[in-house]
Parts: structure tokens; sequence; C-alpha cells
């Protein structure tokens, strides 16, 4: 380890200051672009130890748990607190720009869709039973350790309410000191907490939870695994009108906002087409909106979402037909001649993207594409593959709902 001053040059596309240096570039957490700060530095990684010029974006974070000085440590589930609204949502729109460049490609990108407190209603829990308490928090970043919170500004007032009453179920489901997840999802039901990671619950452990459930008010469902421990309330969330129940843990948009702007843009987009293919269409996130005005088939490799899916669009009044079809379309994307039978398509891959799907869209006759993606560097190669194919590129906009990460969504519109 060694000690020295830098001088940040920019952010990094996870979110850390980067100083440049004769031998490569340096990475320094809760720093902005222009600061001066001696840092302890270990290889590429350096530690704040003192700051000597501020950044004028610089703004006191909204949580007590961020940063170096962090309660508890410094939470790993925010990294730009620390940020300007100006400067953050910035960057957030530079990666998708930057991502799209390094492909040659320079569409018309609009400003960025922003999140804002209190908005996500879905989030991602780790917890560890110790001989004093349950911890229930985030990891601290690049570390095991986790920050027990007491507060999380960017989650549902719904999540933040019941806390302690996650943490008493994880604790009643707990058989040893090993960490474990809880996805918390609130739904208009009451909130769904999936747990993963934990021991197979025993007869005790299944009591416990069953006790501790029936005592507590807004709890819809608990599951271990996939599992269902008990189910109060079925939960459910609403698609424009339309009932869903999605899987236990199951892929949900992490905050409704972020997703009905993704829909407007979507329908926005596919408003005058009659036949339509949704690829990764987990649970019906765009089917079941698209299906107000078009046919949709629905093509997804999990079953459970799909059943979801399914169920859905049978109970629902008012959509057109939509049928659904069980495919891991990584390994058996839709064929181009699968696909001249419609003449939109809609994709939601994972971070993966869908390079194979899109090399067969590349020769395909569909007219109108919306691409959602998750991670701007997959889409970027998506998008460079279809272009090669003779689409242009409509428009991209840019949607944040992780707040204060350096994760961004983005939905792309194009045309044969």
């Amino acid at each position: 380890m060694s000690t020295q001053t830098v001088t940040i040059d920019r952010l990094g596309s996870g979110g850390d200051g980067i100083a440049g240096g004769p031998d490569g570039p340096v990475y320094v957490p809760f720093t902005l672009p222009g600061e001066t700060v001696a840092i302890a530095r270990v290889k590429s990684h350096g530690t704040v130890i003192s700051t000597s010029v501020a950044s004028p974006e610089r703004i006191a974070p909204a949580c007590p748990h961020f940063g170096p000085d962090g309660r508890n440590g410094t939470c790993g589930g925010c990294s730009l607190q620390h940020a300007s609204d100006a400067l953050y949502h910035a960057f957030k729109r530079g990666l998708v720009v930057d991502a799209l460049k390094s492909k040659g490609l320079t569409p018309a990108v609009a400003p960025l869709v922003i999140a804002r407190p209190a908005e996500r209603r879905r989030v991602v829990f780790t917890a560890r039973q110790t001989e004093k308490a349950l911890l229930l928090g985030f990891n601290q970043a690049g570390s095991h350790h986790i920050v027990d919170i007491g507060e999380c500004p960017i989650s549902r007032p719904g999540i933040v309410a019941r806390l302690e009453a996650i943490r008493a179920i994880a604790a009643a489901l707990a058989t040893d000191s090993q960490p474990f997840r809880v996805t918390v999802l609130e739904t208009l039901s009451g909130l769904d907490l999936a747990f993963e990671g934990v021991r197979k619950p025993g007869d005790r452990q299944r009591r416990a939870v069953t006790e501790c459930v029936l005592k507590l008010k807004g709890i819809a469902r608990v599951t271990h695994d996939g599992e269902i421990l008990i189910e109060p309330q079925k939960p459910l969330l609403d698609f424009d009108g339309v009932a869903v129940s999605p899987p236990p843990g199951g892929f949900v948009q992490a905050t409704k906002e972020a997703e009905d702007a993704m829909a407007a843009l979507v329908l926005g987009h596919l408003s005058k087409t009659k036949r339509v293919a949704d690829l990764f269409s987990g649970s019906g996130t765009f089917a079941l909106r698209i299906a107000r005005n078009a046919r949709v088939h629905a093509v997804e490799g999990d079953e459970k979402a799909l059943r979801a899916l399914d169920h859905a669009a049978r109970h629902a009044q008012g959509l057109k037909p939509v049928t659904v079809e069980k495919r891991d379309l990584f390994r058996r994307p839709l064929m181009a001649s699968e696909l001249k039978v419609f003449d939109a398509v809609v994709f939601d891959p994972p971070r993966a993207g869908a390079e194979d799907q899109c090399r067969e869209l590349a020769r395909s006759g569909v007219k109108t594409i919306a691409a959602v993606s998750c991670n701007p560097v997959t889409l970027a190669r998506d998008l460079s593959i279809l272009t090669a194919g003779g689409y242009r590129i409509a428009g991209v906009t840019p949607i944040d709902q992780f707040l204060w990460s350096s994760h961004v969504e983005a939905v792309a519109l194009l045309q044969k």
C-alpha cells in the first residue's frame, strides 16, 4: 500500500472516480470529477484519506448508511448519493451514449427518465443470523460484511415500515449463521418475501414462520426456494388493468414508474401493429398491455413466469388473443422463418442481451422492433446487429430505476 495525492478525471462505469496515472487508472470510490484527494492505494484501488479540493457537484448523501462514514459500515446498495442530480443524470445518460458510440451508433438519445427516492418496490436484501440479532441489509462494497440498515431512502415506504417484520420472519427461518438472500416485492396485497440460500426449513422453522406471519399485517406470501411456506393473500401486480400474480422471486421491474415509462414507449411504437411477438416476456409486463390492441405471442424460458402470464391473460377482460410458448431463446431463438407472421417484436432479455435472436431478426422481414435492455453494452451490440440487417434506430431512451447506482435501462425503437 502507498499514499499519494490524485485528481479525479472522470466517473467510471461503476460510479467510482477515476484518476489517471503513469501506470494506469486508479479507481477511487465516493469521489467526483475535479476533486483532489489523498488516497491509500493498493494496486489500482484507492481509499480516500482526505480531500483538498472538493467538487461543486458534491452534495450531502440522503442516507446515513452511505459512504465511508456510513453507519455500521459502507452500504453497497448505492454508489452515487454524493453527486448532484445534474452530474448523476448526465452520468446515467452517458453510459448509454458511450456504449452506443463504441459500436459506431449515434442515434438520437433522449434525456434520462429519472428515478426518485422511495420508488423501489423490489429490493434484494442480504441477511445473517448472529449470536446477538439478525442482520438485514446490503453487503458492504467488495465485502461480505452486511451493513444492517434501519432506513433506505430508495425503497417504498411500505417496505421500510416493515423492516422489523422482515427481520422477524428471516430470524424464524434461519437455522445457522450463513448469509442468505431475501427478495422483497411490494404488491397490491402486501409484501411478497422470497428466501434463497438458507437451509431447507424443518417442521420447527415452518411453524415458526407461520406463527410469525399470522401475527403480522401486510405480508402476502413467504416462499423458500420457490416453495410457498405461507400465503395469507395472493400477491398481485397491476399491468395496466390486468391482475398478475408473479411467481416467487420472479423477475419484476424494480419500480412501477420505470415500468410504466418503458411500457408507454413500447406501446406508442407498436400502436399500428396487429400481431406482436414478445420475447423474454416474463410474467407479461409488455404482453398483457400490448394485448389491449394486438394479438400477442409471448415466449419465455421460465415456466412459472409464463404460467402467471397465461393465467392472467385467460382471466382478463377485453384482451386480444394471447398465446404462450416456453422456449430457451438463448439456445433456440425464433428463426427468421418463424418471425414472418409478426409485424412487430418486443424483446427484453437478461443482462447477456439477445445476440443470437437479433441475428435472426436481422434476417427477418419484421417491420417494427422495440428493444428493452438493462445493459447498455449488450444493447449496443444487439442494435449494431439489427442496423447491419437494415433496421433504422428511431430513438433510444435511457430510464433510471436503480437510483444512485451505476445501472441504467434503455428502450430502443427500430424500423426496417
